[in-house]
């Protein structure tokens, strides 16, 4: 029996003299044999932070192409196996049960996809995937070997989205049939030109390995670490880095499947230097966008116009919300329009949720709690991994969010209103559209 499914089975657990109890051992200790062995793939930065959130497991391994931005999580692990390629990590390693995915946008699906072919769960930084396709595809993937995942949108495992989530059900301000999500994302260059310089590669990063299935083009420093977030062919912009944040709660709130449509507006001015082009950019993000998706009614819910702002646009201030009140948070927000009434909240799981004005959230009874309470984003996944309860973000759920967030990136990559048909995975009024549901992965990469 493979180590993954020995942990995962209780009844493996019980019946074998080698796993010791965890009330046996007393005083809040953790048997080794309890623990998950946990490979890292992207470990500096946000993977760096997600590894210090499992720091209750055994991390065997870490993979990073870029071995100084990787340093420290190095240093602190100095047990575990280091790699540059989670391709030789995956194959060679065997005793690895888990991975958590902290790469580039572009280059998830690959490193998800092998490891839930090789029967490993897998937690994975958002957004999920790159392309629609990729979503799909893993998360069926994931359904079928029955491995546990989770995707990295940190707020879903919190009390206010829990909270937004009941009293949207107990009807706290009617039916929503509309939303305002907002961020002030990016914080990294866009609308700007391809570099035409080519300084040298620095010792410690392997750029082919960074350049993963995209296509390639030669180093530069504006590229990495994090701005890689700006370019078509890594990120996925501010809708993708922030939206599964922001939209998570939406989701999962008001029960929405896919959109029928979405279709945007943007920002077109390319800076070229000191110099500035009303053009259409196909290298990075637009500065500011809105993207506007329609959902149809759902059982109990209305039809939603869901509106989408960054770059620093946002709706227009609620006339209900009191002088010297600030909208949302430091990283974006949402407002919700009821029949009745109104829910102001910041980004990440709704945190600082508040009916609007204050004195009708005085004069609201909250339900009580009806949604399992979170033991925290990582850890439950980590308990799920062992048999313990789920995982809330998992890929049936994250596969799905995922998509429509990157369905607004088409309709910001085509300018164009976008009709959507989900069970058949096409863009039915634009066809040349539905080239950006996929991408070719260059030769050598494959997911």
């Amino acid at each position: 029996m493979k180590r993954r499914k020995f942990i995962f089975s209780s009844a493996a657990a019980v019946s074998s003299f080698m796993i010791v109890p965890r009330h046996v051992l007393g005083n809040g200790y953790t048997a080794p044999s309890d623990k998950l062995n946990i490979a890292g793939i992207g470990v500096g930065g946000q993977g760096a932070a997600n590894l210090r959130g499992m720091e209750s497991e055994n991390i065997v391994a870490l993979c990073d192409v870029d071995w100084k931005h990787a340093a420290g999580t190095f240093k602190k692990h100095p047990n575990a196996a280091k790699y540059k390629d989670f391709r030789v990590m995956l194959e060679k390693q065997k005793d690895i049960d888990a991975v958590v995915v902290a790469t580039p946008d572009h280059v998830h699906a690959a490193a998800s996809m092998m490891a839930i072919k090789l029967n490993k769960h897998v937690y994975c930084e958002k957004p999920l995937t790159y392309t629609i396709f990729e979503a799909r595809e893993i998360t069926k993937a994931a359904r079928e070997a029955g491995v546990v995942t989770q995707m990295g949108n940190m707020g879903d495992g919190s009390e206010s989205i829990r909270m937004l989530c009941e009293w949207i059900w107990d009807g706290a301000i009617g039916e929503v049939d509309e939303v305002h999500a907002w961020t002030p994302h990016p914080v990294w260059p866009q609308g700007i030109d391809r570099p035409k310089d080519t300084p040298p590669v620095p010792d410690t990063l392997d750029w082919d390995l960074w350049i993963g299935p995209a296509p390639y083009r030669p180093y530069h420093p504006c590229y990495l670490p994090a701005m890689w977030r700006g370019w078509w062919d890594f990120g996925t912009g501010g809708l993708g880095d922030m939206g599964c944040h922001i939209l998570d709660h939406t989701v999962w709130a008001l029960k929405l499947g896919a959109p029928t449509s979405v279709e945007a507006s943007f920002s077109t001015f390319v800076s070229h230097g000191l110099n500035w082009t009303k053009d259409v950019n196909t290298e990075t993000y637009p500065q500011a966008s809105i993207v506007t998706y329609r959902f149809p009614a759902r059982e109990g819910f209305p039809p939603l116009k869901l509106t989408w702002y960054d770059g620093g646009l946002m709706p227009a201030r609620p006339e209900e919300l009191e002088d010297g009140r600030a909208m949302g948070d430091q990283f974006g927000g949402a407002l919700y329009v009821g029949s009745k009434g109104k829910i102001l909240c910041g980004s990440h799981g709704a945190n600082g949720l508040r009916i609007i004005p204050e004195s009708k959230m005085q004069e609201y009874t909250p339900p009580k709690p009806s949604i399992p309470r979170s033991v925290g984003h990582r850890q439950e996944w980590i308990e799920a991994c062992k048999g313990v309860g789920s995982a809330q973000s998992n890929f049936e759920f994250a596969g799905p969010l995922t998509e429509t967030v990157l369905l607004g990136n088409i309709a910001l990559r085509t300018g164009k209103k976008l009709n959507w048909d989900p069970e058949n995975m096409k863009i039915t009024n634009v066809p040349e559209a539905n080239a950006f549901l996929h991408r070719t992965y260059r030769q050598g990469w494959h997911m």
